[in-house]
């Protein structure tokens, strides 16, 4: 319970213990959360690390991904799946939520509420899924001068710059976007929308060294790899960012479905997770447990 018992919480801040996961070697695989309870379901499953998508938060909101929700919302999102699992997050920071002094807040914020690892994107608002047409790049010196502020504001958090140039100014401005932005103070590179995997190794044959990241997203513009055909490729990271919502709204879609014709849920009951599997995933016995370890009802002695 690394929420509520000190003993249980980790020694080293997130942004250390996800930049330990990079640079051991391999590829670190970071599958998306979009709340607590996939959060524990994917460290159970034995992951390391894990990531927060934007495009899943705003639609867990009922909300398209066009930037427009906010550093406290996205705030409440990382809380909750730090305090839920103890693993570093890597979070979808946007465009940084304005310019320099904005990600230099957004830094502190999500380093307040647990996160181990950002993400800016070099997009001018209002963004857009990095799969989509008609994105609108910031000039490269401004996108700069927001990863060199959100450098100089972290104490600990992991900067990964993401460039959505390979669409519309090819590899070779997107690689030399991606330079100025480790000048800048970027810890790794993410490369966003690459189609193929020519383009995938031309990027990263043209960074020796630079850790990059892979999204691994469904139904977009990126064929599917495995974490290790990336690794392969020369990637260091790999996200599945809205896997996880959209495998839950599937079967949220099927349970109204099945609720508005039959009045009743008894055919969607083997889908369902148990009350005990519940229960289980989020520890009730152990929290049940801790508590009767410390609290203690005290009988009054009667009175005289």
């Amino acid at each position: 319970m690394p929420y509520l018992v000190s003993s249980d919480l980790p020694a080293q801040p997130a942004g250390e213990r996800f930049r330990t996961l990079v640079e051991r070697g391999g590829i670190l695989r970071l599958p998306g959360a979009h709340n607590g309870m996939a959060a524990l379901q994917a460290k159970q499953a034995g992951f390391e690390a894990l990531y927060l998508s934007g495009a899943a938060m705003t639609a867990s909101m009922g909300l398209p991904d066009l930037g427009i929700i906010t550093v406290d919302e996205v705030s409440f999102f990382i809380r909750q799946i730090a305090r839920s699992s103890g693993l570093p997050l890597l979070v979808d920071g946007d465009t940084g939520y304005g310019e320099a002094l904005n990600v230099m807040h957004m830094v502190r914020s999500f380093e307040d509420a647990g996160a181990g690892a950002v993400h800016i994107e070099d997009q001018l608002l209002p963004k857009k899924c990095g799969h989509l047409n008609d994105k609108k790049l910031a000039d490269a010196r401004d996108m700069a001068a927001k990863v060199a502020a959100a450098a100089s504001a972290r104490r600990h958090l992991y900067i990964v710059a993401r460039t959505d140039a390979a669409a519309s100014e090819g590899i070779d401005g997107a690689v030399a976007r991606a330079r100025l932005y480790m000048e800048a103070g970027a810890d790794a590179i993410f490369p966003e929308a690459l189609t193929s995997a020519e383009m995938f190794r031309a990027f990263a044959v043209k960074l020796p060294g630079v850790p990059l990241l892979a999204n691994m997203t469904e139904f977009g513009r990126t064929p599917f790899f495995t974490a290790s055909e990336f690794e392969e490729m020369g990637y260091r990271m790999v996200i599945w960012p809205v896997s996880s919502l959209r495998v839950a709204n599937k079967a949220q879609a099927r349970l109204y479905d099945t609720l508005r014709r039959d009045d009743a849920t008894r055919a969607m009951l083997e889908e369902m997770q148990t009350r005990a599997e519940l229960y289980d995933t989020i520890g009730l016995a152990d929290y049940e447990a801790l508590d009767a370890s410390i609290v203690r009802t005290v009988v009054p002695e009667a009175a005289a």
